[in-house]
């Protein structure tokens, strides 16, 4: 199961409280407070982490809380620290405060640290309060309450290229021919219902990009038709988005009408979508009607196309170089994550 959004609720822990003791040591006669201070409560804490790809780790297990500080005790001695809740997110999640409506964080990049909920101070000993005037202070502070809130999880994927296109043009085929991901493939639409992250390898150079294939889109999706814009986000992030065009039009529809269509329903979602580098993949042209559509299509829209077949395999070698080149090729404040 894919979870891209959630609603948690999250606690830090609170701070010990001090401790009021006094020395009783046989060489000390006036002895004197030695009361030693709470220990702090344990952060809410975001983690960026590569291997977790979705939020179904949350949406069954909202509620999360830090450790209380350990107790202050007798000779100075101070409570432990509360252990810190860590909390594994995937790269790309947004979290909101649902009081608020203000994102309070961005998780990006593997290894990142955010402190959601702060864990309360611990509470000082009577040591703190002796003085010339009050040399057997018997007052102790309790510890600080830790924060606490409800936030909103959405998930926005980051990779390096987004695959758009429509139900049935090939994009599980595809991301099952190109990277290690395996999405479920049949011979009706919709066979995908949530994106699928894989890796396109170059071992020859050592390279990796990341593959985002995003359920199929259908006329209306930026009105929430189909899967809806709920899964148009997941391309927000990509740094080059890969438009898969059923070209032997095995639907009845026209290949270029289908490319103009996913072009308008991107841009009314989200117009800086079309400002991003683009590239257009015909696939089927092992069937005998692609060829002359690819002319047609190329007489209709003045872009460059990489004609491929997920059947045979022709052509994706060429497909993934140029994707690499292009890649390779944005600046990297362009890039996910930077």
């Amino acid at each position: 199961m894919f979870i891209d959004e959630c609603t948690i609720k999250v606690t830090a822990g609170d701070g010990g409280r001090g401790c009021s003791s006094f020395r009783r040591e046989k060489f000390e006669a006036l002895g004197g407070p030695n009361g030693g201070d709470g220990g702090r409560g344990g952060d809410v804490v975001l983690v960026g982490d590569e291997n977790t790809n979705n939020l179904i780790d949350f949406k069954y297990k909202p509620h999360w809380k830090g450790e209380r500080g350990g107790h202050g005790l007798g000779k100075d001695q101070n409570g432990r620290e509360g252990k810190a809740a860590d909390l594994r997110m995937p790269l790309g999640t947004i979290v909101t405060d649902k009081a608020t409506g203000r994102v309070v964080a961005e998780v990006l990049e593997k290894g990142q640290r955010v402190i959601l909920c702060k864990g309360g101070n611990g509470g000082w000993g009577n040591t703190h309060f002796k003085s010339s005037v009050n040399r057997a202070p018997r007052r102790c502070n309790p510890g600080e309450v830790g924060e606490a809130g409800s936030f909103r999880l959405v998930l926005k994927s980051i990779a390096d290229v987004g695959l758009v296109g429509f139900p049935n043009a090939g994009k599980s085929s595809l991301t099952q021919r190109i990277t290690r991901a395996r999405p479920r493939t049949a011979a009706y639409p919709f066979t995908t219902l949530h994106p699928q992250i894989g890796v396109i390898d170059f071992p020859e150079s050592y390279d990796r990009m990341l593959l985002a294939d995003v359920p199929g889109l259908i006329e209306g999706a930026s009105d929430n038709r189909g899967l809806g814009h709920r899964f148009l986000r997941h391309i927000e992030r990509c740094a080059l988005l890969m438009f898969m065009i059923d070209m032997a039009g095995v639907d009845g529809r026209e290949p270029g009408d289908d490319y103009q269509t996913l072009l308008d329903e991107l841009g009314a979602y989200d117009a800086a979508l079309l400002t991003k580098p683009r590239v257009v993949v015909a696939n089927k042209m092992d069937l005998s009607t692609a060829a002359e559509n690819l002319e047609a299509f190329g007489q209709q829209h003045h872009v460059e196309v990489f004609p491929i077949s997920c059947e045979t395999g022709d052509g994706l070698d060429t497909l993934k170089n140029a994707l690499l080149a292009r890649v390779r090729a944005i600046p990297v404040a362009a890039t996910p994550g930077a």
